[in-house]
């Protein structure tokens, strides 16, 4: 997979979390959405902590690869567990990247 279309994926990620997160402040239930909103902003910023490295020529980023695949993971299962379209499109977008990430280290 060409970096281009693995930090789109990292992008499209990143903006889908940062929207369900501040999305989720508005539920009315805003105490079950805590988990919620603090995966997604881990994944946002793995995601773009992520999109730096790989700008630069030739870094190593296995290990943050590694680590970005598992926070996508966990936030899409997080956000499965809810019925908000907003965490519907995010666990979505989520899985894009956790498989990104899985074909970037292939």
């Amino acid at each position: 997979m060409r970096n281009e279309k693995f930090i789109h994926a990292l992008g499209n990620c990143i903006n889908h979390c940062n929207y369900c997160a501040d999305a989720c402040l508005d539920e009315d239930n805003l105490k079950k959405m805590v988990p919620c909103i603090r995966t997604d902003k881990v994944c946002a910023e793995a995601c773009a902590a992520l999109v730096q490295i790989l700008a630069i020529k030739d870094a190593d980023a296995k290990g943050l690869v590694e680590y970005c695949q598992k926070v996508c993971r966990d936030c899409a299962e997080e956000c499965e567990k809810h019925d908000s379209q907003h965490c519907k499109d995010c666990a979505k977008a989520c899985r894009e990247c956790e498989q990104a990430c899985k074909t970037y280290l292939a």
